[in-house]
Formats: structure tokens, C-alpha cells, sequence
């Protein structure tokens, strides 16, 4: 019988090899020679990777019978996940294996900050000794300010207190309970930034997260701070930090990531380098022996279990494995589902009741109940979420997870509801189902609004007291701003109460414009969604 092919693109650890066992043809090729690797993918049934091989439409093309593409490591940026998805190629990566280098990383930059230990090395080691010169400060006592408490934030949190630092944290996605069992204190980002001594930041990359540390956040700060970003380039306005430097706002700043990687020449993040308040390593977050070997270890288990057919919890795109076809089209519609519902919420989340109703009570469905953990969480935690961490991510912010199945559903074939509490005591739900030959994803309800439309990229949801002229109002404004509406629903419980409506946008729509119409039609709920696909 012939062995499935695992081709290794780039140099791994032996525990890798030895995770993938005795039963592939294991064959390497060097993935940044473009013709090998289209040569060698021809007959791979998986890949392994790490950061210099790009698995895209043409490398996915080249391999007909490519049932799996594994990252050793955490980014998936060399890989066209959407193209792999359309070709049935199942993507997955190590969402876990780096969190704890990554969070010793953050500490090794508050060190150097506060002892000044690169510039004194660097003094040192051109024959001077200026000791004067390079006084530091403790950190006993001072307060660091963590911005983002998923689990590199909680680890962070950990090791500063063994320093007897105070810790302190904004995170709107994190519920008081939870901070609390971590001792650390919650408060609102103006109120960290103006008390903290340290400011570490660990928030997922999105629309609303780049640049969030810009110019207005520097000015809050105390002229003796130091701010710090080892999790994604861009979430601190480089140009804004450059200027705080150099005009003394702040005392200084370690990075391990920037905007654009290399720093090109030229540019503000490669001015930032010659600052001698700066502390910077290029992009060393997952660069420790043991974060590569889980890494490759990882991934290798992926790989076993996908070529064997099973559930691979840490797939980003596909559950794959042993989940039922009438099921599986349910899985990216409830993930999605999931990520309206944390858009949607005004405050963190305390339980989620899943609710499947319909035929699909007659199948197992529980990875649904994973695909909505994974939803809610992709856009509000700084790791990659998968099937395999969603649950874990839930645990540890306090929220309970039930999946309820039934056959009642009376208007659809089938429905699925996430229901939520959330800390402040409200309740929501959002509902969503599959309609017609070709599956169409559709919203058809929130919280007791009935309605029914497809789900895309760009949303916008408004609550508002039902009167004339409201419709009128927010279409001259996104009309004059070029931002074009492709689809509408409105709903309401009755005549002058309160009405729901539903856009969808071709385009993002700027905060100021959110925020002028929210005003002008005096919204009670006004949000804007964007669905990242898996």
C-alpha cells in the first residue's frame, strides 16, 4: 500500500519527524525555490511550512491531491487560506505554541527598558564605563498596564507579580470575575495609560485595533513610561510613538514588531531604531527551540489526524474529520454568526447557550458549538483561535457554553441561535440558518427581531426609536460619503417603538461617519460588523 506523501518545506525539528511516525513518505524540498516546490507539491498529500514558504493559488493549483497545509507556528500570512479552502485543503497551524516565549519576550523588553541594559551593553562594549550613566528603576511596586487579558496577557500578568508589580488591564471582552481570580484590576484604556509605569499591549489586529496607541494615548501617559508591543505591527501609530519619544511624552519603548517588516529605509519605524530610548529585536515572539519544536510537534499531530480522516481541532478553515456533509455547511455560517454576536455585545460575556433546531437534531452537531466559540472569540482575543483553544479561551474568561438541540423550527428547515448573557445583565441572540440549493447564509434574527438577510462582508446595526425620516436620514449620509448599501432589513415590534435595522455596505464605513449618524438619528445600538473569513 502506498504511503501518503508529507513534504517538509523548510527545516524542522527531529521531534517533528518523530510525531509524524512511520507511516508517510516524508520527503524535503527547500520551499523557497519555487520551481522544486511546485514540482515536489504535484504529489504531496500534505505540506509543513513555517514563515518563507508561500502556499498560494498557484502552489495549491500545482497540487492535485493536497489534502493539508500545516504552519509550524502561529501566522498564516504566506498561506492563501481562502483558496485553499475553495480547493478542499484543509489549513492548519499552532495557535498555542508560542504563547509562553511570547510572554517572556514582554517581560525581557520591560527588564531591558527599565534596567537600560542593550545601551549600557552597547557602552560597554565599545571600552567605556559610565555607570552614572545608565541608572534604571525597579519594578517593584510600579504599575504595568496590560492591554489585552487573553492568554498571553493572564501569563504577563502572572510573572510581573512574582516582581511585586500592581497589574492592571483594559480588556472589554473580560469580565470582572475573571480579572479578579487573575489579581489584576480592569479598568477603562484612558484610566491604564494614565496610571500605568509600563504599558504592554496584546490585542488582535483588526480595523478598530491599528493604531489604537497613537497620539491621544501618549499624550494620557506619564513622561516616566514605557510602552511595549511584542504582538502585531501596527496597533501603535509608529509615527505618533516617534514623536511622544523624541518630544519626551514618554520615556521610552521596546518593540518586536512594526508595521512594515524589515523596517524599510526611510520609513518612520526605521527612524524609530536609532532612538537610544528604544529597545528592539526583529520579530522574536515565537523565536525560542521550544516554541519551534511545539510548533512542529503540533502541526505533525495535525497532519496525522487529518490524512487519517478525524477531527483536527487546530484547523482554521475546516473541521474536517469525521463530521456529517448535512452538517458541515452549518460550521462557517455559525462562525460567523458567532462574530455578529460579540460585535454585537455591549459588555463582556458570561454564557452562551448554543441552539440547534431543526433536522439537524437527527445529527452529532457538536462541532457547532466550536465553531461558535470560535467565532465569538476571533476578533476580540490577540491569539489565533481554532476548535481546539476556543473552549479553553471561553473557561478562562468564566463563560459557561451549553449546546441545545431540538427539532422545533417551524419556519426553516433549521436555525441556529447563539443566546447570551453578558455581565451587565442584558441578554442577546442572534440567529442565522442556511437557505435554498446553494446554502446562502442568511441573519434571521437579533434578539427578537425577525429578519432575513444574506450575510456579508460589511454591516451595519442599528437600534433607534421608529419614526419618519430615519431611513432617509443615515442613506443621504452614507450616500454622500460614497458608501453604498446593497441590501437593507428593518424590523420592529410595532408602530413608534423600536425599530432594527440591518445594512449591508460594499465598504467599511469611517468612525466619525458612524458616530455623526448615530447622533443624528439618536441610536440606542449602533455597530458596525466585519466578518473575517476562516
Amino acid at each position: 500500500m502506498t504511503k501518503p506523501v508529507v513534504l517538509i518545506a523548510e527545516e524542522l525539528s527531529p521531534a517533528t519527524i518523530d510525531a509524524l511516525g512511520p507511516d508517510f513518505d516524508v520527503r524535503n524540498v527547500d520551499g523557497t525555490d519555487r520551481p522544486a516546490l511546485l514540482s515536489a507539491l504535484a504529489e504531496a498529500n500534505a505540506v509543513l511550512i513555517r514563515s518563507a514558504t508561500r502556499i498560494d493559488a498557484e502552489a495549491i493549483a500545482a497540487a492535485p491531491v493536497l489534502k493539508v497545509v500545516a504552519r509550524a507556528g502561529v501566522g498564516l500570512d504566506n498561506v492563501d487560506i481562502k483558496t485553499a479552502t475553495t480547493a478542499g485543503v484543509m489549513v492548519v497551524n499552532a495557535p498555542t505554541s508560542n504563547i509562553i516565549s511570547a510572554a517572556e519576550l514582554t517581560v525581557g523588553h520591560i527588564l531591558s527598558l527599565a534596567r537600560r541594559i542593550p545601551a549600557a551593553h552597547a557602552s560597554l562594549a565599545q571600552g567605556q564605563w559610565k555607570r552614572s550613566s545608565y541608572t534604571g528603576a525597579e519594578l517593584f511596586e510600579k504599575t504595568v498596564g496590560i492591554i489585552g487579558l487573553g492568554r498571553i496577557g493572564a501569563l504577563i500578568a502572572a510573572r510581573l507579580q512574582g516582581f511585586d508589580m500592581r497589574v492592571v488591564a483594559y480588556d472589554p471582552y473580560v469580565t470582572s470575575a475573571r480579572a479578579q481570580q487573575l489579581g489584576v484590576q480592569l479598568l477603562s484604556l484612558d484610566e491604564l495609560l494614565e496610571q500605568s509605569d509600563f504599558v504592554t499591549i496584546h490585542m488582535p489586529k483588526t480595523p478598530e485595533t491599528t493604531g489604537m496607541i497613537g497620539a491621544e494615548q501618549f499624550a494620557l501617559m506619564k513622561p516616566s513610561a514605557f510602552v511595549v508591543n511584542v504582538a502585531r505591527g501596527g496597533l501603535i501609530d509608529e509615527e505618533a510613538l516617534y514623536t511622544a519619544l523624541t518630544a519626551g511624552e514618554i520615556a521610552g519603548a521596546g518593540l518586536d514588531v512594526f508595521t512594515s517588516e524589515p523596517p524599510a529605509e526611510g520609513g518612520t519605524a526605521r527612524a524609530l531604531l536609532d532612538l537610544p530610548n528604544v529597545v528592539v529585536t526583529p520579530h522574536l515572539g515565537a523565536s525560542t527551540d521550544e516554541a519551534q519544536e511545539k510548533a512542529g510537534v503540533s502541526v505533525a499531530r495535525s497532519v496525522r489526524l487529518a490524512l487519517g480522516g478525524e477531527l483536527v481541532p487546530d484547523a482554521v478553515n475546516v473541521a474536517g474529520g469525521v463530521i456529517d456533509p448535512y452538517v458541515r455547511p452549518g460550521i462557517p455560517l455559525v462562525e460567523k454568526l458567532g462574530q455578529i454576536f460579540a460585535a454585537l455585545a455591549r459588555s463582556p460575556l458570561t454564557s452562551l447557550d448554543v441552539e440547534v433546531h431543526g433536522e439537524l437534531n437527527a445529527y452529532d452537531v457538536s462541532v457547532l458549538k466550536l465553531a461558535a466559540l470560535k467565532g465569538v472569540f476571533t476578533n476580540i482575543v490577540s491569539e489565533s483561535v481554532s476548535y481546539v483553544n476556543a473552549p479553553l479561551l471561553a473557561e478562562q474568561r468564566g463563560v459557561e457554553v451549553r449546546l441545545l438541540v431540538d427539532d422545533d423550527s417551524p419556519e426553516y428547515r433549521n436555525i441556529i441561535t447563539l443566546r447570551g448573557a453578558l455581565s451587565d445583565g442584558s441578554q442577546l441572540a442572534v440567529s442565522g440558518t442556511l437557505t435554498g440549493t446553494k446554502q446562502i447564509e442568511k441573519l434571521v434574527g437579533i434578539n427578537d427581531y425577525a429578519i432575513e438577510l444574506p450575510i456579508e462582508k460589511h454591516h451595519v446595526v442599528m437600534l433607534y426609536t421608529d419614526r419618519p425620516g430615519i431611513v432617509a436620514v443615515y442613506g443621504q449620509k452614507f450616500g454622500d460619503a460614497g458608501i453604498n448599501i446593497a441590501g437593507m432589513q428593518i424590523a420592529r415590534s410595532e408602530a413608534g417603538g423600536q425599530a432594527l435595522s440591518v445594512l449591508t455596505v460594499d465598504s467599511p464605513v469611517p468612525d466619525d461617519l458612524l458616530e455623526e449618524v448615530r447622533s443624528d438619528i439618536q441610536a440606542d445600538l449602533f455597530r458596525q460588523i466585519e466578518i473575517t473569513e476562516s
